[in-house]
């Protein structure tokens, strides 16, 4: 019998009590991106101090025992009792989700942290919380267990100094994954916050290590300086970025771009320093304005106006019907590295997340602003003009041939069966996510994995020849190409701006490739063209490493011993003595026979392999363009800078 539903069922959670019981709720996860979450949601309040003009110094400290230590030189928040409320104001912040200054416009003109829960959400899941605050010449602390006030705010000492320090201890028993920071991860964070807000020092410490070691953030070109760290070692024009500042309505625009010779479009969009992942209404007044202006420039260039009127006309039909093509966004987007960082008073975010600006006001001011500030700029640079026209329209010829050739694409996948590649050996299984695919180097690989796999979730589909690096090629050469074609029919998703990961045919791309420099040559080939043309492979976990073994070891009779690396087989040879043994040095796949091969590398009982991440989207960009571009002098850099960590296979 069900239990009675009446008045008494309603529970009424008070205080911080939600946020206990429904921690995903406030800060997305209890794993390690909500752990990381606490450390966004207490450096937000110090940047909105500095976004105010308040504040010019934030520390951000790992302290050992999993405690994090946030200090800035901001107005401290204030300590005086809430007239309404009768506490502390101090209390108020960190025991009430939606208590804070931003709210009032005449403390926070802007603010991160105004759709945030702030500091009383790290507060509600610590294990402890100690605030600490200077101002009016006195220290001021209290501290907190579990979003409970264990003390009132008691004056410590005096001071002359101003600011606030938030020290906490995240609660195991809600994290229960892990409570250990990853100090990369918070770097590209504090790192995007420096470049936002030029002026202001953000230190951070990692003092968990035996010599504590401390980066210090400071940017004072601001977005310039992130727009040409995101390009660095390209070839850019103009020079020096685009820089485009002003303020309307109270909005305040700053946008900073340039062209590189790639095809890849790379806009960041921010809203008070929110990464607006998802773009919004900001990105829409850009992107309009951008191709409105290029097309205009284009309009008013007679010569390169009728060369492409004629590159893209369709010879087919006369007269007004044969005037050539427009340039569209995508043409004048090719190449381009631009960071949009825009401060709005009231905005308005689309759905829980803040991935996306909903306020419609914002589009036009964008738009408007770049119209004129870009339509002066290419008046005045007409050398930089033509040279982003010229790589417009090339652009342009590249997508029309590109349609083309995706028209013939189709055509073939219709007569061929079903489209799958003729050396693919499918698995019987048709539910992605049971599925695996293994990316083979070469026929002999190929054929002992198509007789060691299992057929009903395994499929095999071995490559051959030199792989295309589509680092130093346009699109359509990567449809076109006989080596990557294989891929993009097999996997069934499409690429490049028709890829729909919901038509993924596999959950599991596993390239296994041998353990030498040519198998680490494909490889990275392979790893190239998934970063540039299927990104939310990567993003979501799909894409995996096979491990095979280098050696094996065989004592008498018995089973080998499949070892990984020279320091695995050294322990394995000195475990076993005076034994004789004989170790065999597997120099390719091709030489294991499908069941040694079931064995070691593909049996999900005791295979080994690592699932390929992009933790930094702009670290990686830039060593996929440094590694695989066309420039031989950033390339001669970073190999002599690394050199030291190379392991060569001669």
């Amino acid at each position: 019998m069900a239990a009675e539903y009446g008045a008494g069922s309603i529970q009424v959670l008070k205080g911080l009590e939600a946020v206990r019981k429904r921690p995903g709720m406030y800060i997305g996860s209890t794993g390690p991106k909500g752990l990381h979450h606490l450390v966004y949601e207490t450096v937000d309040n110090s940047i909105d101090e500095a976004m105010a003009g308040f504040c010019d110094s934030i520390v951000i400290a790992l302290e050992k025992d999993d405690i994090v230590r946030v200090e800035d030189n901001g107005r401290g928040i204030p300590v005086d009792i809430h007239p309404t409320e009768k506490i502390s104001a101090l209390e108020l912040v960190l025991t009430r989700l939606h208590a804070g200054g931003k709210f009032d416009k005449g403390s926070y003109k802007v603010s991160g942290g105004l759709h945030g829960v702030g500091v009383s959400c790290v507060n509600a899941l610590s294990d402890w919380l100690e605030a600490t605050i200077y101002k009016d010449g006195h220290i001021h602390r209290q501290k907190y267990e579990r979003g409970i006030p264990k003390t009132k705010v008691e004056v410590i000492g005096d001071t002359d100094k101003h600011g606030t320090t938030i020290r906490w201890k995240a609660d195991k028993t809600i994290f229960t994954e892990t409570t250990t920071y990853d100090f990369d991860v918070l770097k590209d964070r504090l790192r995007e916050l420096a470049f936002l807000n030029s002026g202001v020092t953000i230190i951070f410490r990692d003092e968990r290590l035996e010599n504590p070691k401390e980066e210090v953030l400071r940017y004072e070109g601001g977005i310039n300086e992130f727009v040409k760290s995101i390009d660095e070692g390209k070839t850019v024009i103009p020079g020096e970025p685009i820089y485009i500042n002003e303020e309307r309505d109270d909005v305040i625009t700053e946008i900073s771009m340039h062209y590189n010779t790639s095809f890849a479009e790379n806009i960041r969009t921010y809203v008070n320093d929110i990464n607006t992942r998802d773009g919004g209404t900001h990105l829409d007044g850009f992107k309009n304005a951008l191709t409105f202006v290029l097309n205009k420039c284009l309009e008013n260039n007679e010569k390169l106006k009728k060369q492409f009127e004629k590159d893209t006309s369709d010879k087919s039909k006369k007269g007004e019907e044969n005037k050539g093509e427009k340039l569209m966004g995508e043409d004048v987007r090719s190449g381009l590295t631009c960071v949009i960082s825009m401060k709005v008073p009231e905005p308005e975010f689309v759905g829980q997340t803040k991935d996306k600006l909903g306020n419609t006001e914002v589009a036009t001011i964008v738009n408007q602003i770049v119209k004129e500030k870009l339509t002066l700029f290419f008046e005045q640079n007409p050398q930089v003009t033509e040279t982003i026209l010229k790589k417009a329209m090339d652009e342009a010829r590249a997508r029309i041939a590109a349609r083309k050739a995706k028209d013939n694409m189709r055509k073939k996948t219709m007569s061929d069966s079903f489209g799958l590649p003729e050396k693919l050996a499918d698995c019987s299984l048709k539910n992605p996510e049971l599925c695996e695919v293994y990316i083979v180097e070469g026929d002999s690989a190929g054929g002992s994995a198509k007789k060691g796999r299992d057929p009903k979730t395994q499929a095999i589909l071995p490559l051959w020849g030199k792989m295309l690096n589509v680092e130093k090629v346009r699109p359509e050469k990567v449809m076109n190409n006989d080596k990557l074609e294989p891929v993009i029919a097999t996997l069934g998703a499409g690429f490049g701006k028709d890829f729909n990961i919901d038509k993924l045919r596999y959950h599991k791309i596993i390239i296994m490739a041998d353990a030498d420099v040519d198998g680490s040559h494909i490889r990275t080939l392979l790893l190239t063209f998934f970063f540039r043309y299927m990104p939310e492979l990567i993003e979501k976990g799909h894409i995996y490493l096979a491990m095979p073994p280098l050696f094996g070891i065989k004592v008498g009779k018995k089973p080998p011993i499949y070892v990984y690396s020279d320091e695995e087989r050294d322990r394995v040879l000195d475990s076993l003595g005076d034994v004789k043994a004989d170790v065999q040095r597997y120099k390719g796949l091709g030489e294991m026979d499908g069941k040694q091969l079931w064995e070691t590398t593909m049996d999900p009982s005791q295979r080994k392999m690592r699932v390929v991440t992009v933790p930094d989207a702009i670290a990686a960009d830039k060593i996929f363009s440094v590694c695989m571009g066309e420039e031989v002098e950033p390339r001669r850099n970073f190999i002599e800078s690394n050199s030291s960590y190379a392991n060569l296979d001669i």
